[in-house]
């Protein structure tokens, strides 16, 4: 099956850095897409990819997540769980349409216009290897992780390299 090519965009980002995917060209890279800063469901996953961030990096990728909420509100929310990565600001939802990830939800009985749970694994040559999307926070992060090793390590899976 041909990989598509993981669309091209430039947000800022905390740290006082803009990203750029295509700068990222030759290292793996893990997009999560999250709908808030400060709730429970975001906290716990960016805790979790925190938590195995050291490992992503042993493997040579990095892990970056991105939500709607503004650089200052990253920055509180990078700092409150120490998170070792980058976030990224999409106010205008630009990454977001790109990906696919915008979504109606109900909220308190109301329709809202939202962002869904979604993980993107991109190669370091610039293409989409795994979506996952409507994603369920509990062990997300280690399945992703476990995805990973499989495109890093051949001897994890024998059916490649």
């Amino acid at each position: 099956m041909q990989q598509q090519a993981a669309p091209d965009f430039e947000l800022p980002a905390t740290g006082g850095n803009s990203f750029k995917l295509s700068d990222c060209r030759g290292r793996g890279v893990v997009l999560y897409f999250y709908p808030k800063d400060n709730t429970p469901g975001c906290s716990s996953e960016g805790q979790d990819f925190r938590d195995l961030h050291a490992l992503f990096q042993a493997l040579g990728w990095e892990v970056f997540g991105i939500s709607r909420d503004s650089v200052k509100s990253h920055e509180a929310f990078k700092a409150k769980f120490q998170f070792p990565f980058e976030l990224l600001a999409d106010a205008d939802a630009r990454a977001c349409e790109l990906y696919g990830v915008m979504k109606m939800k109900n909220l308190y009985g109301k329709q809202v216009r939202g962002i869904e749970r979604s993980t993107f694994v991109i190669t370091p040559d610039g293409r989409i290897a795994r979506a996952w999307r409507g994603v369920k926070v509990p062990n997300h992060a280690q399945e992703v992780l476990e995805f990973v090793r499989t495109l890093t390590d051949p001897l994890s899976n024998p059916t490649r390299g």
